[in-house]
């Protein structure tokens, strides 16, 4: 997937909330919205969508054509002896264009540790995918203290090597946030950020795709400031709520 430091991304996982028809009904739902909106077609704003490992085969005939680049909930870190895994050049194959990696649920309950996930990150950019690196604080704290966790999140993935996150998309998600009521303030959201390219642009980074994701929906974007998108959970299970809010990334 091609990075632009001026593009706004705006996707939605499915997690395991949904079933296999359920999902691939909601899926032509979610084409119909990106079909609606010929302004997509410039490329400024890019719409992902992330559904289940069953789904991705059916789900990439069903988006070919739509612009929506499909992506995948995790990845295994190779090829071989890895029983229950996806290897992420199986994924590319399928035709996948990003992997989220390191999300806080895979973090918190599948005991996956920063070793695992620079290993991950390292093998999905061998086989063409844009890692979507994960990365948020366990609970609030003060913006500079967030900003400065989440580097160390990011140095950490890359194992210190600047150049490879170069060839990541982040996903910063409070994970104090995730499954909330509501999202993290924009003020707050906003002056992490600020902060986080303060602290990348040292190293080349400060236009590094950083988007919002945690109880994220309609209403938010537009609030933002620092930010490359947003990435949504289950206020896009209405397609509608994912069109109102390519319509607010289409009108910055």
């Amino acid at each position: 997937m091609l990075l632009n430091t001026d593009t706004v991304f705006v996707g939605v996982s499915t997690k395991m909330y949904l079933g296999y028809a359920e999902s691939l009904a909601w899926l032509e739902r979610l084409v119909k919205e990106v079909d609606a909106r010929p302004a997509l077609a410039a490329g400024r704003v890019v719409p992902f969508v992330v559904p289940s490992f069953p789904v991705l085969p059916a789900a990439a005939e069903l988006v070919a054509g739509s612009g929506l680049v499909l992506g995948a909930q995790n990845c295994g870190w190779a090829d071989g002896p890895w029983t229950g895994e996806v290897s992420p050049s199986m994924l590319a194959e399928l035709g996948v264009g990003l992997v989220e990696i390191g999300h806080a649920e895979r973090r918190r309950w599948f005991a996956e540790d920063e070793a695992m996930i620079a290993r991950k990150v390292d093998a999905a950019v061998g086989s063409g995918l844009t890692p979507l690196l994960c990365v948020g604080e366990p609970e609030v704290l003060a913006p500079a203290d967030a900003a400065d966790f989440v580097l160390r999140q990011i140095e950490a993935a890359v194992s210190g090597d600047w150049a490879l996150a170069g060839k990541l998309a982040i996903a910063y998600e409070p994970v104090w946030a995730i499954g909330a009521p509501e999202p993290a303030s924009a003020t707050y959201v906003s002056e992490v950020l600020h902060l986080l390219r303060d602290l990348l642009a040292p190293h080349g980074l400060g236009g590094l795709p950083i988007i919002y994701g945690g109880s994220a929906k309609p209403g938010l974007l537009p609030q933002l400031t620092g930010v490359s998108g947003l990435f949504l959970g289950r206020f896009a299970h209405d397609p509608a709520n994912f069109g109102l809010v390519l319509d607010e990334a289409l009108a910055l």
